[in-house]
């Protein structure tokens, strides 16, 4: 994905609400839940997800991340996610303002704030957020597919890569979820969705389910809800607030205006 050019990109501001409705709501506001997509690593030089040709990193979805490709060609997928594995540890990349923002916004806000994500890199943690919730796992880690064991992993996983629980050669996979298996954390992110006041959708498409309907849980609980995103994203509609451009300057802009409305929050930067 070539780099965003913030300089010549149209930021949009769509707000829904009444002033007087918005204020009532942000004065109250004791409990935030991020939802983070593709759209947030792809600033730090990510590839997203899917691009526009429907490949991500020239292959096929259906080859490399379900569990069939897995069981057809396990060296082609155990390849494929060493390579992106490798990238994160790669030193030129580093988190994004729009991560950093979010890391200082939790650091100082007085309330709960969880960020759910669903992206398996490590930029989140490494700007500093803390109990990050991976939904869709998260490429530094291993699984043994024995045991169901999770384990830190940096290197590659080849063939005769010894599991560290079960000490058998070729019971390793990525910590993943593909296509076709259930996001982790499903309990504690519907949990954290019902008492949220405030829900902001980053980057996300808002097609893939079940991330998809988390803006809705929200909602029917009464939260605020806000999507910022480069566009309206297609799988989304009735957001009380949109914001639209680089993540990197429409985030920081936003929670820095968040401080204002709801107070107790610092962000830096």
């Amino acid at each position: 994905m070539d780099q965003i050019d913030e300089a010549n990109y149209d930021q949009t501001t769509c707000n829904r609400n009444t002033p007087a409705t918005g204020n009532v709501i942000m004065a109250d506001i004791r409990s935030v839940v991020v939802l983070t997509g593709a759209g947030v690593s792809a600033e730090s030089g990510l590839k997203t997800f899917r691009d526009n040709n429907g490949l991500w990193e020239n292959e096929r979805i259906e080859d490399v991340a379900t569990p069939q490709a897995f069981q057809r060609d396990s060296r082609r997928v155990q390849h494929f996610y060493n390579l992106r594995r490798r990238k994160l540890l790669d030193p030129a990349l580093k988190p994004n303002p729009a991560h950093l923002s979010l890391a200082d916004f939790q650091e100082n806000f007085q309330g709960n704030f969880s960020v759910i994500t669903q992206n398996v890199d490590n930029l989140h943690e490494r700007a500093g957020s803390a109990g990050v919730i991976h939904m869709h796992g998260e490429l530094l880690k291993a699984r043994c597919i024995k045991t169901g064991q999770v384990f830190p992993r940096t290197g590659d996983i080849l063939g005769d890569s010894r599991c560290v629980c079960c000490g058998q050669a070729g019971a390793l996979r990525p910590d993943i979820v593909w296509f076709g298996e259930i996001p982790k954390y499903m309990d504690l992110i519907e949990r954290r969705l019902a008492e949220c006041d405030l829900f902001i959708s980053i980057g996300t498409s808002g097609t893939v389910y079940p991330a998809a309907g988390f803006k809705q849980m929200a909602a029917a609980r009464g939260a605020e809800t806000v999507e910022l995103n480069m566009q309206p994203s297609p799988g989304y509609s009735g957001f009380d607030e949109a914001r639209y451009g680089p993540a990197s300057a429409i985030v920081p802009a936003y929670l820095a205006e968040l401080q204002g409305r709801i107070g107790g929050a610092s962000p830096g930067g």
